[in-house]
């Protein structure tokens, strides 16, 4: 069974982590509905036996793109790496509130002789699913100053600023970094030789 990335982060992040990177290249993680299945049982969606259609697993990688979009606007990141496939803020804020729509809306229904506030249904649990992502992605890109992309070389993902001293995605990337930043003081205290 995989690991997803980031498995502390909120819900959204952890479905814009399904876009990462190592040192063979970037990697997409939703290649098919079985996946988009995979992840969602990672994150705890009760799916009650339902797997994703096609059109939901492409709804899905709509959704990751245009978080992704999103999050790069939100934060400043040009980062040619971390592009996403929705080249265009607009049309990713019309994906996310397009997903947002789908949520089940709540009903008042009779029961005996009072009324009673029913909970909507969805079309299925994984869009009913998607559309609380969506919203919780609203949630999270309004709060931008929580949003950061991680700089760290190589990496194309996203977190939540949870700690004012926290740069990175991970403590891997941490390491990373400061490997680097080793590495350039190494090298740079070095005395260069003269050519004979």
């Amino acid at each position: 069974m995989r690991t997803w990335l980031l498995p502390d982060e909120p819900v959204p992040v952890r479905l814009m982590a399904t876009i990462w990177a190592d040192t063979d290249g970037v990697h997409d993680d939703l290649a098919g509905p079985p996946d988009l299945d995979e992840w969602l049982d990672a994150i705890g969606v009760a799916r009650h036996g339902a797997t994703a259609t096609r059109d939901e697993f492409l709804r899905a990688r709509a959704l990751r793109d245009s978080v992704r979009r999103l999050a790069a606007f939100v934060t400043g990141d040009d980062r040619p790496a971390a592009a996403s496939a929705v080249p265009d803020v607009r049309q990713a804020l019309e994906s996310v509130n397009a997903v947002v729509r789908e949520l089940p809306v709540p009903q008042l229904v009779m029961h005996e002789a009072s009324l009673e506030l029913a909970a909507g249904s969805a079309a299925s649990p994984v869009t009913a699913a998607l559309a609380e992502v969506a919203a919780e992605a609203q949630q999270l890109l309004s709060r931008g100053s929580l949003l950061r992309a991680c700089h760290a070389p190589g990496c194309v993902l996203y977190f939540a600023r949870t700690h004012p001293r926290r740069e990175w995605c991970s403590v891997a990337c941490g390491n990373r970094v400061r490997a680097a930043r080793h590495y350039r003081t190494v090298r740079s205290a070095r005395p260069t030789r003269d050519p004979l």
